[in-house]
């Protein structure tokens, strides 16, 4: 956790956030503790749970045969919300997506040198954002390939 703090703060030191206009959305935590009120996505085979609070976070628990990248699932990362997901992610090391878990919702994850970066296009205010969420049975991965 250290060491992403410390590349979050390189990252803005360096003018990288906010030369590209990327904003701080939730910080999203590996986790084997079962939390309460749990979604399950049975495509990524991986529990959440929104944490409450000033720090927007996320639990994320998941099965041993998750599909996703194991650089998603063993570090914590960032979430930076950016202005067109298409132009943010042209030249980066993508390792999941881009597509659309949430109506309105876009995300990409990629790999920062290391580091779990998820980098996120919406128009949902937090309240919308998390309501969805909550409500939704499942994340859509049609988009996925």
């Amino acid at each position: 956790m250290i060491n992403l703090c410390a590349k979050i703060f390189t990252m803005s030191e360096s003018g990288a956030i906010s030369k590209n206009r990327w904003r701080f959305h939730h910080i999203g935590i590996p986790t084997e503790v079962i939390h309460p009120y749990e979604r399950y996505s049975d495509h990524f085979k991986m529990f959440t749970s929104d944490r409450p609070g000033i720090l927007k976070a996320q639990f994320h628990r998941f099965e041993e045969d998750s599909p996703l990248p194991a650089l998603a699932r063993e570090l914590p990362h960032i979430a930076l919300q950016v202005d067109d997901l298409a132009s943010a992610i042209k030249g980066l090391k993508v390792i999941l997506g881009p597509y659309e878990p949430i109506k309105d919702y876009k995300v990409a994850i990629i790999d920062d040198n290391g580091l779990p970066l998820e980098l996120i296009e919406t128009t949902l205010s937090d309240e919308e954002l998390w309501a969805k969420a909550s409500a939704q049975k499942d994340l859509e991965v049609s988009g996925l390939s």
